[in-house]
C-alpha cells in the first residue's frame, strides 16, 4: 500500500469521525446547536423531590422546555427552566412536579392558563403549586397499613381474649349455655305468635290478613288527613280574620283599633247604664210601673169592678152593657 493511499484512508476516518461526533451532538442538543435557546423562567418549590436538570417541561402534556438549573434559594428550591422561543406562558398559569408514572421521571408540568391574562417576560416567576409524590403516598399507607394492624390486633383480642380475660366468642357461648332454656322459651314463644299471625288471630293478625280491616284503616288514615287539611284551612281563614281585625276592618276590627268607634260603644254602655239605673231607683214611667206597688194595687182594682160588671150584665143589650161597664169605672 503506497503512502497516498494511507494518507486518504486516513483522512476518511477522519472525516468519518467528525461526522459522527456532529450527529452525537447534535442529538444530545436536541437540534439546538444554532438555534435560539428560547428564555428562562423561575419556578420556586418547597421541595424539588427526584427533579434533575434536563428533564422535560410540559404544557397540556406538549414538551415546551426543560429543567436548565437546579438550585436552593434561601428556604425553597427552585428550578430554573428553558423554555421554547415560540410558546408564551399566561401569567395566571401554574406548574407543578409532575411524575410520569412509577418509575417514570419527573417533569415540570404547566396548565394553560387564561386567554385574556398578559404573558410572562422572560425572567420572571412562575406560579407553583405542590403535588403529592409516590414517597410521600406510600409513607401514608405504610402509616395507614401499621394503624390497620393495630386496629385488626385490637378486634383479634376482643374476640379471642387477652390475658386470662375472656373474648367476645367466650362470653357469648357463656351467655347461651347459661339462658339456653330462656332462649328456648322465647323461640318457642315466637313461633307461637308468628303462627297466631299467620291464622289471622289477634289485632295485627287481623290487619294482617283481613282485606277489609285494612281498607278501613286506609280510609280512617284519609279521613285524618281530610281533618288535617280541614284544619288547615280553618287555621287559614283564623289567620285571615286577625289579620282584617289587626288592619280595622270589619265591626271588630274597627271596634278594636278604631277609635271614634271604641267611643261611641263606650257611650252607648254608659247610656244604658244610667237608664238601667234610672229603673232600679224607681224614675221614669217604666221605673215607677216596676217599682211602685200602688200602680199594681190600683190596675188589680180596677180588673176587680171590670170583672163585677160584667157578672152584672143582663139582657139590656150592647148599650146598656157600655153603660154599666163604664158607670162601673168611672
Amino acid at each position: 500500500m503506497n503512502n497516498a493511499q494511507q494518507t486518504a484512508r486516513v483522512g476518511l476516518f477522519f472525516l468519518l469521525g467528525l461526522a459522527l461526533i456532529w450527529v452525537a451532538f447534535e442529538t444530545l442538543s436536541d437540534g439546538k446547536v444554532f438555534k435560539d435557546r428560547g428564555y428562562t423562567l423561575i419556578a420556586g418549590f418547597e421541595s424539588l423531590k427526584e427533579l434533575k436538570v434536563g428533564d422535560e417541561v410540559r404544557m397540556a402534556g406538549v414538551r415546551i422546555g426543560s429543567v436548565e438549573q437546579t438550585r436552593l434559594a434561601g428556604r425553597r428550591a427552585e428550578a430554573v427552566l428553558r423554555i421554547d422561543p415560540g410558546v408564551r406562558i399566561a401569567s395566571d398559569a401554574t406548574g407543578s412536579i409532575v411524575m410520569a408514572g412509577i418509575i417514570g421521571t419527573d417533569y415540570i408540568g404547566i396548565d394553560l392558563g387564561t386567554t385574556t391574562a398578559p404573558m410572562l417576560e422572560p425572567g420572571s416567576e412562575i406560579h407553583t403549586i405542590a403535588s403529592l409524590d409516590l414517597n410521600s403516598v406510600m409513607a401514608q399507607i405504610g402509616k395507614l397499613g401499621t394503624k390497620l394492624d393495630d386496629a385488626l390486633g385490637g378486634l383479634s383480642d376482643s374476640l379471642k381474649g387477652k390475658d386470662g380475660k375472656p373474648g367476645l366468642f367466650q362470653k357469648i357461648d357463656t351467655l347461651v349455655g347459661e339462658n339456653g332454656e330462656k332462649i328456648t322459651a322465647t323461640v318457642s314463644n315466637l313461633q307461637e305468635v308468628s303462627a297466631k299471625l299467620n291464622r289471622g288471630e289477634g289485632t295485627l293478625g287481623k290487619l294482617i290478613n283481613d282485606p277489609k280491616l285494612h281498607d278501613d284503616l286506609l280510609a280512617t288514615v284519609g279521613d285524618i288527613k281530610t281533618a288535617a287539611g280541614e284544619a288547615k284551612t280553618f287555621m287559614a281563614n283564623a289567620q285571615s280574620i286577625v289579620d282584617e281585625v289587626k288592619s280595622g276592618k270589619g265591626a271588630l276590627g274597627m271596634l278594636v283599633y278604631d277609635e271614634a268607634t271604641a267611643n261611641n260603644v263606650r257611650v252607648s254602655v254608659k247610656n244604658v247604664r244610667d237608664v238601667s239605673d234610672k229603673i232600679a231607683r224607681g224614675e221614669g214611667t217604666l221605673g215607677k210601673l216596676i217599682n211602685d206597688d200602688s200602680l199594681f194595687t190600683e190596675a188589680k182594682g180596677t180588673l176587680k169592678k171590670a170583672d163585677r160588671a160584667i157578672d152584672s150584665l143582663d139582657d139590656n143589650g150592647p148599650i146598656n152593657a157600655l153603660g154599666i161597664v163604664a158607670k162601673s169605672l168611672f
